[in-house]
């Protein structure tokens, strides 16, 4: 489980089908073999350690839902380990498990503060609230407005610059991951034949979302 906060970007010095090799800084030396660590979203296991690097298996499947098998040698991608038992939530609960692509369509800068504007993939509009968050390339969002299957959230300046966002250039993929909260939710008001089922609260509260 992770937050959606970055702790700094790595720098891709390889890719090939099925592995990801990646310059993490002294992030490399908290890590140990069989850790979790999000990848612009993505939830890989380190399988190989070699201060400053790492190395990650990648599933096929990951490959086919991801921007990761788009990455080329020198691009940066944003890194956050694992959350452990008693750290503090700054963001939301992303599972690491992208949901698809997110076009990015726009981005324009409003003062101090930059707004993105991304197309989600058909089918993901309902998991998406005003207000509510998502995760694009692994960093938490807070959804500032939707239209149709068009989403904008607005990025403060430490996020932008301290993430992959401020370098992703309009039409590319970002790797998106709508609220559990919200999913768990759509499921229980999923409509039955007859009725739409209640939502089951004492499910949500041990889950931990009330």
């Amino acid at each position: 489980m992770f937050t959606g906060i970055i702790q700094q970007l790595g720098t891709v010095i390889s890719r090939s089908p099925g592995r990801l090799v990646l310059d993490v800084g002294d992030l490399a030396d908290t890590c140990r073999l069989g850790d979790s660590l999000a990848v612009s979203g993505t939830c890989l296991t380190v399988v190989e350690i070699e201060p400053p690097r790492l190395t990650m298996d990648v599933l096929a499947e990951t490959e086919e839902r991801t921007n990761l098998s788009r990455l080329e040698p020198g691009d940066r991608v944003n890194l956050e380990p694992a959350l452990k038992a008693g750290e503090g939530l700054g963001g939301h609960f992303v599972t690491g498990h992208v949901d698809g692509p997110a076009r990015l369509l726009a981005r324009e800068s409003t003062g101090r503060d930059w707004i993105l504007r991304v197309r989600v993939p058909a089918g993901q509009e309902k998991f998406v609230v005003e207000k509510g968050s998502i995760a694009l390339d692994g960093v938490s969002l807070t959804v500032a407005a939707v239209e149709g299957d068009e989403v904008s959230v607005h990025v403060i300046p430490y996020t932008f610059s301290h993430t992959s966002l401020s370098s992703r250039p309009v039409g590319a993929r970002l790797n998106l991951e709508t609220d559990l909260l919200g999913k768990y939710v759509a499921r229980q008001l999923e409509g039955r034949e007859t009725s739409i089922r209640p939502i089951d609260v004492g499910f949500l509260e041990e889950m931990g979302f009330m």
